[in-house]
């Protein structure tokens, strides 16, 4: 059974968010993929459009969280699914980082509006 401790996540940064990864095809995973977010105070991600579908839910802290155009303020225990060829932007308005935890399957890829395709490498 592999078992990924907290000092061996691999964490990486882009567009000023952390992402720190357990469970990815390196730690042993096969078929999924979940990390931790930190989304800094007064962060506000760029819109991207998934090709795999997500499950994000918020451990600590409140987002505006835009899902093909609908936002919502979600608040920490709350979930949202993030359907394949869906397009989501992520906004932390508070004073705080927010904390998410976020599952997917392998080979997740986002395309950024400007056509940028994004292989996070804690998803593949």
């Amino acid at each position: 059974m592999p078992v990924v401790r907290a000092s061996e996540a691999v964490s990486h940064e882009i567009h000023g968010a952390r992402f720190v990864s357990y469970a990815t095809p390196r730690s042993g995973s096969k078929e999924l993929c979940a990390w931790r977010g930190e989304i800094p105070a007064g962060l506000k991600a760029p819109a991207h459009t998934v090709s795999r579908e997500e499950i994000f839910h918020l451990l600590d802290g409140e987002l505006l969280i835009t899902l093909d155009g609908r936002t919502d303020r979600i608040t920490a225990g709350d979930t949202v699914i993030v359907n394949a060829g869906a397009t989501l932007t992520v906004e932390n308005p508070t004073d705080r980082t927010a904390y998410s935890w976020v599952t997917t399957s392998v080979g997740l890829e986002a395309r950024l509006a400007d056509g940028t395709r994004i292989a996070p490498p804690w998803a593949n």
